[in-house]
């Protein structure tokens, strides 16, 4: 492992840029002000060449959708937190999938969260709260028939993710690529000693075998007998997005103190510096350089205030002209989408807020669809959708 960019800079990539226009890092948008413009990257494409976006409705009256999934004949999968329901939309129809309101625990940000689906195996996993024994939350595996009316042959893949009151629960699920691997990012648990101790499951990256929930062979900490061979990075707070890149490369999004929410580029064995003791002291950086080691450096922070990223995608697609090749990032608070462009060795080059994706309120996930078009999930509480966003 090699220390990411220094802490001055990563710290001055607060980005503001309007209306889908590309733009350096020292642009004002919103009346934010960047804190350095001379530490800032600069464009990489002129504004013509970014599309005009298109946003459609394709699923209306939710309630704190979580996630949204591609499955078979044009079938999305959405997940739905406090209801703990997963829903099959098809042509702005919906029907209940599965009911699990008895087997999830429902606390606070806990409940029914990511989904991950491998549409050739009928496969569906869910993050969630489980209402089984103490609380924390698990993964589990079920398959789907073939006319995708019902799930049976149900799993636990992943038990014992710390959970308190429901804050700080996590959790995002991800299939790798390139192995059998499950990705799972989860929260701290509000615990101050959970994300740097290895053998507590919470504020981490884990990566599991998708079908038998065993530690991935390649694991760093995969010969250990402990809980910690589970673990694929540590020194997190509240992981909320996974993403993989088209080199393979993991990323994850999560959610800062009252500072810094983080992208970060995920390398195994990292830690990524949250440390907040004694207690729960939200005050310390989210990437601690005073601890000992190293700590790996976001590739993007938010800087102060944060904007409650959550949900991330690869844009993929010649349609979607400069912005191809980026990471599309869901804010909550900030109610928007962020763009992010990094190089080949994952620095910064801009981002691009478009304000067409200003306009609907808090958004949570962002998936991207076989066809390259994203699909986003609102999360105001009551009145949610999902919705389709594509470039004119």
């Amino acid at each position: 492992m090699h220390r990411s960019s220094a802490l001055s800079s990563s710290r001055t990539l607060v980005a503001a840029v309007a209306l889908a226009v590309t733009a350096p890092l020292g642009t004002l948008s919103s009346g934010v002000v960047p804190p350095s413009a001379a530490t800032a990257p600069t464009a990489d494409a002129p504004r013509a060449q970014v599309p005009a976006l298109r946003v459609r409705t394709v699923a209306r009256r939710l309630q704190h959708p979580w996630d949204v999934q591609q499955a078979p004949g044009g079938r999305l999968l959405v997940s739905e937190r406090d209801r703990a329901r997963i829903s099959v939309v098809r042509r702005g129809d919906r029907r209940t999938l599965a009911d699990l309101s008895r087997l999830v625990w429902v606390s606070g940000e806990t409940g029914l969260m990511s989904l991950a689906v491998d549409a050739g195996s009928r496969t569906v996993w869910a993050c969630h709260g489980s209402a089984r024994g103490r609380n924390h939350v698990q993964v589990t595996r079920w398959r789907a028939d073939p006319r995708w009316k019902r799930l049976g042959h149900r799993r636990t893949v992943l038990t014992g993710l710390p959970s308190t009151s429901g804050r700080h629960g996590g959790c995002r699920l991800l299939l790798d690529r390139d192995s059998d691997a499950l990705l799972v990012g989860t929260g701290d648990a509000a615990v101050g000693t959970n994300p740097r101790d290895l053998d507590s499951l919470g504020g981490k990256v884990l990566r599991v075998h998708r079908r038998t929930g065993e530690p991935m062979a390649d694991n760093p900490f995969a010969d250990a007998g402990t809980p910690r061979r589970y673990v694929w990075s540590y020194g997190h707070r509240n992981v909320q997005g996974l993403a993989q890149r088209a080199d393979g490369s993991l990323w994850s999004v999560e959610h800062g103190s009252y500072r810094d929410d983080e992208v970060n580029l995920l390398v195994p064995g990292g830690d990524y510096g949250w440390n907040p003791v004694p207690g729960y002291d939200e005050s310390v950086p989210m990437t601690d350089q005073s601890l000992p080691g190293v700590q790996q450096e976001a590739k993007w922070s938010s800087g102060d205030p944060t904007v409650a990223t959550s949900g991330a995608a690869w844009v993929s697609g010649s349609q979607w002209g400069a912005l191809e090749g980026t990471l599309a990032v869901a804010a909550l608070k900030g109610s928007e989408v962020l763009f992010l462009r990094f190089d080949d060795q994952g620095a910064l080059v801009s981002v691009t807020r478009p304000g067409r994706l200003q306009r609907f309120g808090r958004l949570r996930s962002v998936t991207a669809a076989r066809n390259g078009d994203l699909l986003l999930t609102t999360a105001d509480g009551t009145g949610d959708r999902v919705l389709r966003v594509s470039p004119r």
